[in-house]
């Protein structure tokens, strides 16, 4: 995630930590959906994700939360 410059999609892998998985799964960031990095806050935290191939609607995550979410 660190990695997507504004602007940028990706599809969702897969998520690194099972306890904020649940939350992120309960948020619609379910492996294979793609999002797109919509935003950062200008101290870099948080971010905003628009979700889904229709973009769908926007999620704002902490940097931290944002982490453990791979992206291929």
């Amino acid at each position: 995630m660190k990695d997507l410059q504004l602007g940028e999609s990706a599809t969702i892998c897969c998520l690194k930590d099972p306890e904020m998985a649940l939350k992120l799964l309960e948020m619609g960031c379910i492996p294979g959906t793609r999002v797109r990095l919509n935003s950062r806050a200008p101290l870099g935290c948080p971010i905003t994700l628009v979700v889904g191939d229709g973009e769908d609607y926007t999620l704002s995550l902490r940097v931290s939360e944002a982490a453990t979410i791979f992206l291929k």
